[in-house]
């Protein structure tokens, strides 16, 4: 594994164009609205994702369900709303996807590493092409986006790889939640265009950015297993949480931040198919001793 962070390296030349086409790409990732508040900002997000080539919605657990105000934002992207997916929580939405980010304007206890929206579009696309199934069939790419007055909370925050942060006034640095969607899917889209066109040697090359993470930015590398999903990384973390208490490691009245902490350790080590298996062999293993 290969800790990397974005360096100021220019684009490579545009030659030898990837073999998969922008759809190809934009397919893989899907849009997650978590707990909208007005049905309104459901149909403008799903116009914004419309317009920037985004096809997958999905609306976790919405206070009022989409309705004829949702449509008549929506405009050309209504059809989205049509075939948009409801979930009554979070961890179904995102069971399967393998790599997940969210959208938020502050720093959190025990941060992911917070990348701008052009790094977001880069790690994903890397990932796609040295996950082949990423974009064949479902989506397996997140995007989570909250609540209109508070965002996403802490636990929320947890699930996510990394979390993207839009360069804003630093005075009131607060986008509407579909402001928010048109933004990232806006650099996705445009950062598809070029990443298409570039040969397939450059695809790691470093993007042009003035902005740092906060933490290090881990990239996946060439597997010979597919990634594990989310929800396998959540079934591990509890295991391993389970294991540790069973084990008099930790208290299982006052567990703190530890089952955040291994889920973090997760994101970060990046497990694939085999190591998962491995992992919860020995653990099952341990259990029984």
């Amino acid at each position: 594994m290969r800790s990397e962070t974005p360096s100021s390296e220019a684009l490579p030349s545009l030659s030898e164009p990837s073999a998969h086409s922008v759809s190809d790409y934009l397919e893989a990732v899907q849009v997650v609205m978590v707990n909208t508040t007005l049905p309104a900002n459901i149909g403008s997000a799903a116009r914004a994702m419309h317009t920037m080539g985004l096809s997958h919605l999905t609306v976790v657990e919405p206070k009022l369900p989409i309705d004829d105000t949702s449509v008549s934002h929506a405009a050309g992207g209504s059809e989205l709303l049509s075939s948009a997916t409801i979930t009554p929580n979070l961890e179904s939405a995102i069971a399967d996807c393998q790599l997940v980010f969210a959208a938020s304007s502050r720093s959190r206890h025990l941060p992911r590493p917070v990348v701008t929206p052009t790094q977001a579009a880069k790690i994903m696309f890397d990932f796609m092409d040295q996950q082949d199934t990423a974009i064949h069939g479902k989506p397996n790419i997140a995007i989570l986006f909250g609540r209109e007055d508070r965002g996403l909370t802490n636990e929320e925050l947890a699930y996510a790889d990394y979390h993207i942060q839009i360069d804003a006034n630093p005075a009131y640095p607060v986008l509407n939640v579909a402001s928010a969607v048109q933004v990232i899917a806006s650099f996705i889209f445009a950062y598809a265009q070029t990443h298409t066109k570039m040969p397939a040697h450059h695809s790691n090359t470093d993007v042009s950015t003035t902005a740092q993470p906060m933490l290090d930015i881990h990239l996946r590398q060439q597997w010979d297993e597919p990634a594990i999903t989310q929800q396998q990384l959540l079934q591990l973390t509890q295991r391993m949480t389970d294991l540790m208490v069973q084990r008099n490691l930790a208290d299982s009245e006052h567990l703190k931040s530890l089952p955040s902490r291994l889920s973090r350790l997760g994101s970060r080590v990046q497990l694939d198919q085999k190591e998962y298996q491995l992992l919860s062999a020995l653990i099952a293993k341990l259990s029984k001793n």
